[in-house]
């Protein structure tokens, strides 16, 4: 448990970044969950899902919640499932 008051305010901050983090980080991984379902069941769609998909991963990278490595590695493996 902290003692001070800045360490109270750290743990209130650092839960509600948790909290924004888990939730793009979640948006992410679901469509590229969608987009690889998509690719599997040959859905004429699934070109829009790996965009979203991209974009997504994009977004999580710039923000830090993922690495760009892992960003650039997703995306690659799912442009090449798609083609």
């Amino acid at each position: 448990m902290p003692n001070t008051k800045s360490a109270k305010k750290e743990l209130r901050k650092g839960k509600k970044l948790n909290a924004y983090n888990k939730k793009i980080k979640d948006n992410s991984k679901g469509l590229v969950k969608k987009s690889r379902k998509a690719i599997e069941a040959g859905d004429k769609n699934a070109k829009e899902l790996v965009l979203k998909a991209h974009k997504a991963l994009d977004k999580a990278a710039q923000k830090g919640i993922i690495k760009k490595n892992t960003r650039d590695r997703k995306k690659s493996r799912l442009h090449h499932s798609l083609n």
